[in-house]
């Protein structure tokens, strides 16, 4: 008996059309590409979520749309890994930051996903934050909240 595979389950879920034609404006566009280097910058959260990391392990994703300057519709992409206590308290710490007015605490995956999406849509479209984007001496991504600014 064969079972349907992840891919064929993928085929259906995402618009593969859609992709084919986002390829074709990201291939052409590559030469405009510019890596976004260490700094402080305005962002909206674009896109926040747990996810499977490509080890198998649960992890907060989010995705930071710069807002404003040279790097203006650019996206910081935060990953952190959730199968330690370390990864959860950085992801706390994160998700606190936002100002969301959610109390953010870890009691299992299952909860803890439904708060991530509860965080970002009581955030969405209601604030905006400056990050300051930078890395530790380990070569690990930070991601400090410094300000929070109400969407008008």
């Amino acid at each position: 008996m064969a079972s349907k595979s992840i891919f064929e389950k993928f085929d259906k879920e995402f618009d593969i059309k859609g992709l084919k034609e986002d390829l074709k404006n990201v291939a052409s566009n590559e030469a405009e590409y510019k890596e976004v280097p260490f700094g402080t910058y305005e962002v909206k959260i674009e896109k926040m979520e747990l996810v499977e990391s490509k080890t198998g392990k649960p992890m907060l994703t989010c995705w930071m749309r710069i807002l404003e300057g040279e790097y203006k519709n650019s996206i910081i992409f935060m990953n952190q890994v959730l199968s330690t206590a370390y990864g959860i308290h950085t992801a706390n710490e994160f998700l606190r930051s936002l100002d969301s007015g959610i109390e953010v605490e870890f009691e299992s995956f299952s909860q803890y996903n439904d708060l991530i999406l509860d965080i970002h849509e009581a955030i969405d479209g209601n604030l905006e934050y400056a990050v300051e984007y930078g890395e530790t001496s380990k070569g690990f991504k930070t991601f400090k909240i410094t300000e929070v600014f109400e969407v008008n």
